[in-house]
């Protein structure tokens, strides 16, 4: 690999950070890996620092992109209807018997923009219905799971469309480690005072219980009710398992849950959301008693439409992010096509499923519970971006009295 763009001493720690903060991963734990196979050289650097941390067994299953285009422009009809169950299956299995989970993203964004999206979309919901059983483990929060990106050639050819292959790779790459805080002497010790700092922020809206935030700025003006006994978090937090982990990496937003019957107003995207192979820009939508009612987009309008058809909650939230303007994936002016990276770039909110664990008690509440309290139901989760350094963010009280989250963009306390 001594060829390669990347720098390999990086790529290195990138590996070492998420087993060591991003996992945190606890010894005899086995651990499954997802990624592309391009990202492979990422994948043995994860294994070797996997095995030195402890790991019992560590699984790799890697996607194809070539595969996958296969499959759209030559398999037979009823194929988009179908799923590899018996694997999800095997996964479900796997994080019941408390394996940790590693997901590396790097696929091309734009990989099947051109192929029929009614295949597409039949495809993503037997997907989606096939992964429940082992999603939820994940988003239940029942174990410790972590995702990083890899520049991978077709990635970085469409964030950097005019620079010859490895000069994209090369600025993807950088960008990757710098957002991952691995350009830095001591990562974990970066990683563990931007913890302390995401932790300060989430102590601070929880001691306040806020009841809804309301957001104003171009296009918005659109209050986000909570939802009841709503837990902000952010950074590191503890799974069910007792393994303090960081499941995304980057990450610069506190999150939390907010009541699906209780979102009214409008709201303009400040950036454009790439959806499996469709860039969607210039979202407008508007919201009554939770649902989004109406939707404009200057281009994928019809797309995210379909998506959201996908059942009864995905025309309603499922998370309210924070994030501040000047968070370094922002500075950095890219954008990535990642939601990954974008959304780390802006406050955002979410379509459809809930993060069971954003509850006072979360670890202990039922479905039924969780859904008495406000919290969304889905098969999706799509995030996008309406946060900008021209949006104001004001806390709202019970008894309707405001104070100032976010000024410009930029945390007001």
């Amino acid at each position: 690999m001594s060829n390669s763009p990347i720098d390999p001493t990086k790529l290195d720690k990138l590996g070492e950070v998420a087993i060591k903060v991003g996992l945190q991963l606890a010894e005899g734990q086995d651990l499954i890996i997802t990624a592309p196979m391009t990202a492979a050289p990422l994948v043995r650097r994860i294994t070797e620092h996997a095995y030195k941390a402890g790991a019992g067994l560590v699984t790799t299953i890697y996607s194809d992109e070539e595969a996958t285009l296969s499959r759209f422009r030559h398999a037979r009809d009823f194929s988009f209807d179908r799923a590899a169950g018996w694997l999800y299956s095997g996964m479900a299995e796997a994080y019941r018997n408390n394996a940790a989970r590693l997901a590396i993203s790097g696929d091309n964004p734009m990989m099947l923009a051109n192929e029929d999206p009614e295949k597409v979309s039949r495809a993503n919901r037997a997907n989606s219905a096939a992964y429940r059983p082992a999603l939820e483990l994940i988003t239940g929060f029942d174990i410790n799971w972590n995702i990083v990106s890899y520049p991978t050639p077709n990635w970085a050819k469409l964030v950097f469309p005019n620079d010859p292959e490895d000069v994209a790779i090369a600025k993807l790459a950088d960008a990757i480690f710098k957002a991952s805080r691995v350009d830095q002497d001591d990562p974990i010790a970066a990683w563990k005072a931007h913890n302390a700092n995401l932790k300060a922020r989430w102590t601070w809206l929880n001691g306040k219980k806020f009841s809804a935030l309301k957001y104003t700025g171009p296009g918005t003006d659109l209050t986000v009710g909570l939802a009841d006994g709503h837990r902000w978090k952010g950074g590191a937090s503890e799974a069910k398992n007792g393994v303090t982990c960081n499941p995304n990496i980057p990450t610069e937003e506190v999150f939390t849950t907010p009541h699906r019957l209780r979102v009214e107003g409008t709201v303009s995207a400040t950036k454009p959301l790439s959806h499996n192979g469709t860039l969607i820009e210039n979202i407008q939508a508007r919201f009554e008693e939770g649902r989004m009612v109406e939707l404009k987009a200057t281009k994928g309008e019809a797309v995210f439409n379909k998506v959201l058809d996908t059942d009864e909650g995905a025309r309603r939230l499922g998370e309210v992010a924070l994030v501040p303007h000047s968070s370094p994936i922002s500075a950095s002016g890219i954008l990535f096509y990642n939601t990954l990276y974008d959304e780390n770039a802006s406050c955002h909110i979410a379509m459809g499923q809930c993060y069971a664990d954003c509850f006072d008690d979360g670890k202990t509440l039922s479905p039924d519970q969780i859904f008495a309290q406000g919290g969304n139901k889905s098969l999706i989760h799509i995030d996008w971006m309406i946060g900008s350094d021209k949006v104001d963010i004001d806390g709202v009280h019970a008894d309707g009295t405001t104070e100032p989250v976010m000024r410009k963009g930029e945390w007001a306390f």
